[in-house]
């Protein structure tokens, strides 16, 4: 059960991050995920894409602070959005009805891409 969390603010716009996720999110390594997200919002960025392409496994658990950071990013005037191209993560998504909550890209330059 192992997790790796980074933020990368090498982004065109000061008040976006992605958060990269890398490894297992349950139970036990969701709180590292949930304290990047309230930190990251506490920094004043409004816009958080959270990268889960090299995500393994995903619980429950990992649904609530994803959920829980979209809340408060919403509160804040902003947005908590998804990379994913894992099929069997998607899965998760599209099961539990959250595609309808969240803004989910394939890529990274797709979520960075100017809207039109």
């Amino acid at each position: 059960m192992t997790l790796k969390v980074e933020a990368d603010r090498d982004v065109p716009s000061s008040d976006t991050v992605i958060i990269r996720v890398e490894g297992e999110v349950d139970v036990y390594t969701s709180p590292r995920l949930k304290q990047e997200i309230m930190d990251e919002l506490a920094a004043g960025r409004t816009r958080l894409i959270v990268d889960l392409n090299a995500v393994e496994y995903l619980d429950s658990t990992a649904l609530g602070v994803l959920i829980g950071g979209l809340k408060r990013a919403r509160e804040r005037g902003g947005d908590l959005q998804l990379i994913c191209d894992n099929v069997r993560i998607l899965r998760i998504f599209e099961i539990t009805g959250l595609t309808r909550i969240f803004q989910i890209y394939r890529s990274r330059s797709e979520a960075l891409a100017p809207a039109t």
